[in-house]
């Protein structure tokens, strides 16, 4: 018997995880922090790989891979950088392992550890140094598809791993200029990805100085609104200005001969995304997925008693599923044996937006019955207008969970001016809160140490102000977004 899924209002967590297990997307993995991501989530991955990596190349970025191993050496070349992944750094000590008492040991110094691939920028910016050597070489735009290595404690499938899978764009440019309109555009390209295609609602923003990326000159960010109230940094974009050009010796000759360090960007985003698509739809049925991220968007269910009604509705359900394929909609048909009600249930588990059931009666009428997976709700419909229908029954879908999630945000966006307040809002009615901050990094760090919530982003869009510190009461001119986060 399947297990029931813990409600959200009981447990949070403990949803979060029965919809992955009720779904089928991850198992787990003998390596304590890591997942195995199966077919039913790596498909996820694949929709959203395909969809962003065309977005990518809209832009002129190109594709490439470079190596898993990082000299220890090159890490110190940037002391921020350094300084900020230092302890999320898996090293490689040894090349190879003897037997010794039946047992295998390291053996084999290496002259150099190497850094497992926590982040690229440092084997990626001494490739650069070889690639680039005139201004005609420039822009370079660069992307890869690659997994990383960053140490955890805590760890929660897609969402904190100690591996995980994404994409990391690095690019090179002539002038500041060039590269801080590339931060811009990508960071642009997130939201443009989030919103129409996994129908999150994000806000676009700045990281204070104290959240930004290690060896950057600042950071963008897209943050999105979980169902509990909790912020999830779903993209980021860095402007790093010359500081790794100057540490690894990226330069180029200008049109006047005369040499330059390049200006560079970087920017990505993981399989995180995968655990905010999960809480930004889910319900305690399980995953609900928008359809245009959705790697199966209808699922034809044929429903017989016995041999003479099966030739009939397969025959039927065949000649559907070739006619919503012609609408280019990916269908799936779930002809095993067995009653229906263990079938729409499971399909109802793991998300499918839409589910269309066909049985003796609906080849009688010419009809089929279409469940939204969103709202539960059914219709009866004819054979001649599916086609027509199920691509308008998706695009509502997809908009109509767009405008649920945006609506939640909207109603769990508190503004504050009292410090008192400020703590009761995090303690009952978890949320975004819109508050002054005087800019100072002191008061940042006590905000987060009395209340565990952090400045997610300065938003781009937030207009001048003039108000005080939500802590020290000194002066601000802006409003930043506060909240706790995962």
């Amino acid at each position: 018997m399947d297990k029931k899924i813990t409600s959200r209002e009981k447990d949070y967590s403990k949803w979060y995880l029965d919809v992955i297990q009720a779904a089928d997307l991850v198992d787990n993995s003998p390596v304590r922090g890591c997942m195995v991501i199966k077919p039913e989530g790596y498909a996820i991955w694949e929709n959203i790989q395909k969809t962003l990596d065309g977005m990518f190349k809209e832009k002129g970025v190109k594709n490439a891979y470079f190596p898993l191993f990082i000299p220890k050496s090159f890490f110190e070349k940037e002391a921020k950088h350094v300084e900020g992944f230092a302890k999320e750094c898996a090293i490689v000590t040894h090349h190879r392992l003897k037997e010794e008492n039946g047992k295998l040991i390291p053996d084999g110094e290496l002259d150099e550890p190497l850094i497992v691939r926590p982040t690229s920028e440092t084997i990626i910016y001494d490739t650069y140094s070889r690639w680039i050597e005139s201004y005609k070489d420039l822009p370079l735009l660069i992307n890869q598809w690659a997994n990383v290595v960053r140490w955890e404690m805590r760890t929660r499938p897609f969402l904190r791993t100690t591996e995980f899978l994404w994409q990391e764009g690095h690019t090179a440019h002539a002038s500041e200029k060039e590269a801080s309109e590339m931060t811009l555009e990508m960071i642009g390209v997130y939201k443009k990805f989030a919103e129409d295609y996994l129908a999150m609602p994000v806000i676009s923003g700045f990281k204070s100085e104290s959240e930004k990326f290690a060896g950057a000159v600042y950071t963008t960010t897209v943050e999105a609104m979980m169902q509990d109230g909790k912020a999830l940094q779903s993209g980021t974009s860095h402007m790093l200005g010359q500081n790794f050009a100057k540490a690894f010796d990226v330069k180029f000759s200008d049109s006047d001969g005369k040499e330059q360090y390049a200006w560079q960007t970087s920017w990505g985003l993981s399989t995180r995304i995968i655990g905010g698509l999960i809480m930004t739809h889910s319900d305690d049925k399980g995953l609900v997925l928008p359809p245009k991220i959705a790697p199966v968007q209808a699922v034809i269910v044929p429903i017989w008693d016995n041999e003479e009604d099966k030739k009939a509705v397969m025959s039927k359900t065949k000649e559907m599923a070739d006619s919503l394929r012609d609408q280019s909609i990916t269908i799936h048909i779930d002809d095993r044996e067995g009653r229906p009600g263990p079938k729409f249930y499971e399909w109802e588990k793991k998300g499918v937006p839409v589910r269309i059931e066909i049985g003796p009666k609906d080849v009688a009428k010419n009809t089929v019955v279409v469940v939204r997976r969103d709202t539960g709700e059914k219709e009866f419909v004819s054979d001649e207008r599916i086609g027509i229908y199920a691509n308008d029954l998706l695009e509502t879908i997809q908009n109509d969970l767009y405008k649920k999630a945006l609506d939640f945000r909207s109603n769990n966006t508190h503004i504050t001016d009292d410090w008192d307040e400020f703590k009761n809002i995090l303690e009952e009615n978890p949320g975004f809160i819109r508050a002054h901050w005087c800019g100072s990094e002191e008061c940042e760090a006590e905000v987060q140490r009395q209340t565990k919530a952090t400045i997610r982003c300065i938003p781009f869009d937030e207009k001048e102000e003039e108000g005080k510190c939500i802590l020290c009461s000194q002066k601000s001119d802006k409003r930043v977004i506060f909240a706790k986060a995962y």
